[in-house]
């Protein structure tokens, strides 16, 4: 009898301590009290007229940048924007994050401790957002919010979303229905926004399944969504593009592409683009194709920009056959197919449509220039006025695609930056018309007289202290838009070669043997160098901008050290600031004034800050 009395002791005790850890697990580990940092607003917002900022400069409204969140399944670390309903909605792997559209400010959030988002969707007033547990991808949850106020509306586990775009993290949805899918991504299903429950269930066809894990392998609107299908057709590999009602979960259309890759699917309010890597492809709403572009390179690495303006898609693409560097932009009618303008334009990062016109995000105002710049496209006929953005911008950073939106007379613009490094972070910029000053619109209003000339920048003495008096000034010239400025803008020195006068503006010339000559340093006169210091080699200075005021022309600095990998202030050169850029010392950035220039010098190390020192001193002391 005590033997059976032990017996059950230790089998309650066992008991007892499996249900301590379930419970400790459930109420304590998977509680939500403590993992979810959840904040809701109560007050109301204001939607906003389809109206971008006037033609003409531009400043900053407001801005923020979001961190990016590393975590643990690889690809899923960018970050991406949407303005709707008088909102801006960040999404990124730490979360949700919801501001006033118009003044940037807090209105709801929500993060899960533990947890990375990597899916979220918006249909309507419904916003629902997909989170798995960091080294558990067995672990999801979908949660769906009130879009205004952030109210928790349900909570499910267990389903998967369809098709998520790494570049963008969202997935489609439409009708106040959710697209999601099973474990083989066979079995398309449709997920009420509004209670959590399946509505209907669609199978794929024969031998197809979803794309997943690619860069933008679905898209959708409210009354269409499009998906990208990985299908085996007579023993091969072939890519379909499909698209569903997500309302009735009933086949709309259904065609084959070129090839087996994964397509890059964008969707336009009843237009839907698709680029596999043989073409590039538009289909009308109906399923009907009325645009091919042809080219493995025809959109790059990305998708290509396109919007729909009234009865006209205007899309950016690179020429079957041109140079590598060759952007065409083209207006198509979208009931013929007939192409109604083309031209030639810079290699646009992202482009948006409001209020009759087109706003197009260039990487550079011009290739000597530092600012990012923006075109108004006239969807007509494509004329184009130019105004610089109030900040530098690098396309190929990770993080964030560049994008762009217009809404309540106000351009949102986000780029990738480096810094904080190492993980770097998105940027985002709000912009409104800013005030006209003196000089061209093309130029931020600053009078082309404003801008110095480069190469009068370092004088003979300055020169000869740099051992440098058998060199001469190779000017480069720059304009923005249809605006020349009359001064170089960039100046290299190179040694004489026989034959050749100072001056002569010339190509460039490989560097000679080492040349022997009278100093060292780059000091303003007055100041020493030990004679042993050799010459310099492979300098460049270039005035990058003429900002309207110091405050413009710091943030405009401190942006330009933001996008680079490395850069390290520097206190010494006699600026108002100045950056060491990359690796070496090879190139500083500094800002005297409303001036921002950088120096470049491959060799002797120091060089850079050395000529730098007598820039700024030349600048705040002009003869």
């Amino acid at each position: 009898m005590g033997r059976v009395r032990v017996a059950l002791g230790l089998v309650s005790a066992a008991v007892a301590v499996a249900l301590c850890v379930v419970l400790v697990d459930r109420c304590v580990l998977r509680a939500e009290w403590w993992q979810v940092r959840h904040t809701v607003t109560g007050e109301p917002v204001r939607p906003q007229s389809e109206v971008g900022p006037p033609p003409g400069p531009l400043a900053v409204s407001w801005e923020r940048t979001t961190r990016t969140h590393h975590g643990a399944v690889a690809g899923y670390d960018g970050v991406a924007y949407e303005v709707a309903q008088g909102q801006v909605v960040t999404a990124s792997g730490r979360g949700l994050e919801v501001r006033d559209a118009r003044t940037g400010g807090d209105r709801w959030s929500y993060r899960r401790s533990g947890w990375t988002l990597l899916g979220w969707t918006s249909t309507r007033s419904r916003l629902v957002a997909h989170f798995e547990r960091d080294g558990d991808r067995g672990a999801r949850a979908m949660v769906a919010f009130d879009a205004l106020s952030g109210g928790l509306l349900w909570r499910r586990e267990g389903e998967r979303p369809a098709a998520v775009s790494r570049t963008t993290l969202r997935w489609p949805a439409g009708s106040d229905v959710l697209l999601t899918t099973d474990e083989p991504h066979r079995t398309l299903f449709g997920v009420s926004a509004v209670t959590g429950n399946r509505v209907w269930r669609l199978a794929l066809p024969h031998g197809c399944r979803l794309f997943e894990g690619g860069a933008h392998p679905s898209d959708g609107r409210e009354t269409l969504a499009a998906f990208g299908l990985d299908c085996r057709e007579e023993g091969r590999r072939r890519s379909r593009l499909l698209a569903v009602d997500p309302a009735k979960g009933t086949v709309r259309w259904d065609e084959r592409l070129g090839s087996g890759e994964s397509p890059e699917v964008s969707m336009l309010d009843g237009v839907t683009l698709a680029s596999d890597g043989t073409a590039l492809r538009a289909f009308r709403e109906n399923g009907g194709r009325f645009g091919v572009w042809k080219g493995d390179g025809v959109c790059g690495d990305l998708m290509c920009p396109g919007v729909l303006t009234p009865g006209r898609l205007v899309i950016v693409y690179h020429p079957e056959g041109s140079r590598s560097d060759a952007t065409r932009m083209e207006a198509v009618d979208v009931s013929s197919g007939r192409v109604e303008w083309g031209r030639d334009v810079p290699a646009y990062a992202a482009l948006a449509q409001a209020g009759g016109q087109i706003f197009a995000l260039r990487p550079r105002l011009s290739e000597s220039l530092l600012p990012a710049g923006v075109d108004i496209v006239a969807p007509g006929d494509g004329g184009t006025t130019t105004a610089p953005a109030p900040f530098p911008m690098d396309p190929d950073l990770p993080g964030v695609r560049p994008w762009l939106a217009a809404a309540g007379g106000l351009l949102y613009v986000a780029v990738a930056q480096a810094a904080p490094r190492p993980d770097g972070a998105a940027r985002l910029v709000v912009l409104r018309g800013g005030l006209t000053g003196t000089g061209p619109p093309e130029l931020g209003g600053v009078p082309v007289a404003d801008w110095p000339d480069a190469c009068a920048l370092l004088t003979k003495p300055d020169l000869a202290a740099a051992r440098m008096t058998g060199y001469a000034a190779e000017p480069s010239r720059a304009s923005a838009g249809s605006v020349g400025l009359p001064h170089p803008v960039s100046c290299t020195y190179e040694p004489h070669r026989k034959g050749r006068a100072s001056g002569d503006g010339g190509g460039r010339r490989p560097a000679p043997k080492p040349m022997a000559s009278e100093s060292a340093g780059a000091e303003p006169p007055g100041s020493t160098e030990e004679d042993a210091d050799p010459p310099v080699r492979g300098l460049t200075l270039s005035v990058r901008w003429v900002a309207e005021t110091h405050e413009a022309a710091s943030r405009m600095l401190d942006a330009l050290q933001a996008t680079q990998a490395q850069a390290r202030r520097r206190r010494d050169i006699g600026g108002d600031e100045a950056y060491e850029i990359g690796p070496t010392a090879g190139m500083i950035a500094l800002r005297v004034g409303r001036y921002v220039l950088v120096v470049e010098a491959n060799r002797p190390p120091g060089a850079a800050a050395r000529i730098a020192r007598a820039v700024a001193y030349r600048l705040r002391h002009p003869a």
